[in-house]
């Protein structure tokens, strides 16, 4: 199992470098609810129906995972970790997931490589920069 990021998720969406690798994952990915919000935000703002990409998500065998109150402290403890790295919400989300569960996190943000953390980080070979 693997928890992925919205960055990730995003990649296989759009054909990105690395799409290929979140490819080989989604039978055994999870993502964090939050994350699913950060992608049907982008295509929102990119015009499409994001309640479509929603529903495909939903069908895929991708498991969405509810954000709880235990994520959320998780996800808050992380802070100061991650400050200095400029992690968001979002991926204090796919990391706290990835922390519940004792799974490794699947990004395409190269800032993840440096930080210090219980679980271990996947970086999307050959990322592009957003």
């Amino acid at each position: 199992m693997i928890a992925l990021d919205a960055s990730a998720l995003l990649a296989f969406l759009f054909a990105e470098p690395g799409h290929e690798q979140v490819a080989a994952q989604l039978d055994s990915s999870c993502l964090s609810c939050v994350n699913l919000a950060e992608v049907a935000s982008r295509f929102a703002r990119d015009g499409h129906d994001p309640r479509e990409l929603c529903r495909r998500i939903a069908a895929s065998p991708i498991e969405v995972v509810p954000f709880l109150a235990a994520d959320a402290a998780i996800a808050a403890a992380l802070v100061p970790v991650t400050r200095t790295h400029g992690l968001s919400l979002g991926d204090r989300a796919c990391l706290a997931l990835a922390m519940a569960r004792n799974i490794p996190a699947l990004t395409g943000d190269r800032a993840w490589a440096a930080l210090q953390l219980p679980v271990p980080v996947r970086l999307l070979r050959a990322t592009a920069q957003r």
